[in-house]
């Protein structure tokens, strides 16, 4: 069930919504079960049969988390590495079975030239996201920081709706102590208002903004993957135009997800923060998909030893991190291409840091001409990186690369060239021997520029959503924050409606393939 469909706005959310606090004025427990079951139906709605496939597993974490508690209370026990190895082996066997077992088989094919075949494997919606969920648990059960006894309970962890199908990636932890308060099966209506207000806005991002912006960025896309050599307007176009749809698709259904989860009492962590004002890669991480981030460097990078063995196992833990990651996002070689490039510019950051320092120069004393630079190359970087990540092959991502480094030419929109005489930049460019055209990708490059130069502005000037309804107490509290009033009011009303009547042709959540 997607939140943008009409099913979920005007029957699932509301229906869900009152019952569970109907059922908690008389017992928290069964308005749990309530919730818990009604989670089940929200993730089987796309495909029941998957529901089996996401009881085992939420039995045998349960099984295998419950015992690893038990047993970290010892002092020591060889058996708590055993167990916490093959609860973690089988999840990821689970994971892989799903997401890589055509990948490796196509790959085994092409390099040894046999025709081994499986009938195409389906993936589940959201298992990587549940899967990660459940391997935190278990390794902060060994560790003895997360302790469930209560089976209701833990279903309603791994199962609850609002994160369910694209994250956050909750720790049990933070999640756990809300579902057991009684103050959360209290209906306030505070909570109805922000939770409401977020979750509107989060549905305009997503309507509004980035499927908009799809429209520009799938056919520059499409046309590199069937070979059409875009040229550098068109592939800049298209990679401005998918790195903000990515943004506005992502964090739209966030804050769905927290804003339908805040209706529920309970406040789910927050995934973005301005991402791309980011001023440096490693400040990019701790922006972007801020759950994913810390779980990578939470159960990957600390394990493998962080920073903690010198700066070549430091770069090589960052390396590694990193592949990992984009391995993660997809059984293609251009998610790997895309957690290497990040890998890259970690390891390059970090360099600099050291350099810049060893120089006697010092962050506070930055200017704001470097600051500036900082973070248009980051931004750029990012842009790149995301190029392979949307390419479904690694020669259409080069194509567009190519594009975009001007090494296929460069074409200019017939309209803009019809009004040349009105600007003396497009009469420069003619004069140095650009060349327009009628049939480009970008024949409507004027909307999309517009587009673009909308969303640029909303990223880099704007404050976000943590700043706007104060969900992070460190953000400056801006004169214009959330409050319930007639303007806020007024300003979710318009945006509602707005949402609504653009819902004629509902389109998947880009997060919902991983």
């Amino acid at each position: 069930m997607l939140f943008n469909s009409y099913g979920f706005i005007f029957a699932y959310l509301p229906i869900t919504l009152i019952v569970f606090f109907a059922l908690g004025k008389k017992n928290n427990f069964i308005a749990s079960i309530w919730l818990t079951a009604a989670s089940f139906v929200f993730y089987g709605w796309w495909n029941p049969s998957f529901v089996a496939l996401l009881v085992l597993s939420i039995v045998f974490n349960f099984t295998i988390g419950s015992i690893l508690a038990r047993l970290s209370s010892l002092i020591y026990s060889k058996h708590t590495n055993i167990l916490l190895f093959i609860g973690v082996l089988v999840n990821i066997s689970l994971l892989s079975y799903y997401k890589y077992t055509n990948f490796f088989i196509a790959n085994f094919n092409g390099v040894f030239g046999t025709e081994y075949c499986l009938q195409e494997i389906i993936l589940p919606i959201g298992i990587s996201f549940f899967t990660f969920t459940q391997i935190a648990f278990l390794v902060d059960a060994s560790r003895g920081l997360a302790s469930e006894y209560n089976f209701i309970n833990y279903c309603l962890f791994v199962t609850y709706f609002p994160h369910l199908i694209a994250g956050p990636i909750l720790h049990h932890k933070e999640m756990m102590p809300q579902f057991s308060s009684v103050d959360t099966y209290k209906l306030h209506y505070d909570n109805i208002s922000i939770g409401m207000t977020l979750f509107i806005v989060g549905l305009f991002k997503k309507v509004l903004l980035a499927d908009n912006a799809s429209i520009y960025a799938t056919p520059v896309f499409e046309a590199a993957e069937k070979g059409v050599y875009v040229t550098s307007l068109e592939a800049w176009g298209g990679a401005l135009s998918y790195t903000l749809q990515l943004y506005f698709d992502f964090s739209g259904y966030t804050d769905m997800a927290i804003g339908a989860s805040r209706m529920f009492g309970v406040n789910l962590p927050i995934n973005f923060n301005s991402p791309y004002k980011a001023n440096s890669i490693i400040d990019f991480w701790r922006r972007w998909h801020m759950s994913l981030s810390r779980f990578l460097r939470d159960y990957i990078y600390i394990p493998l030893g962080g920073n903690r063995s010198g700066k070549t196992r430091r770069y090589i833990n960052l390396m590694l991190t990193m592949l990992l990651g984009g391995l993660w996002h997809g059984a293609n070689i251009t998610f790997l291409i895309w957690g290497g490039l990040h890998g890259i510019y970690l390891i390059i950051n970090h360099a600099w840091r050291r350099i810049y320092h060893w120089l006697g120069y010092r962050s506070e004393n930055h200017s704001l001409l470097y600051k500036i630079a900082c973070r248009i190359i980051t931004f750029i970087a990012v842009v790149f990186a995301w190029v392979f990540f949307r390419s479904n092959s690694l020669n259409s991502a080069i194509i567009i690369i190519k594009g975009m480094l001007g090494m296929n030419g460069t074409l200019l929109p017939i309209t803009w060239i019809e009004n040349s005489e009105n600007n003396p930049f497009i009469h420069w460019l003619l004069s140095h021997g650009l060349k327009s055209t009628i049939d480009n990708t970008l024949s409507s490059a004027g909307p999309e520029l517009r587009l673009i130069a909308i969303l640029l502005f909303i990223c880099w000037v704007l404050p976000n959503t943590s700043e706007l309804f104060l969900l992070d107490r460190r953000t400056f509290n801006y004169n214009w924050t959330w409050k319930p009033n007639l303007y806020w009011l007024t300003i979710s009303i318009v945006m509602g409606f707005w949402s609504i009547l653009s819902l004629s042709e509902m389109s998947e959540f880009i997060y919902f393939q991983f």
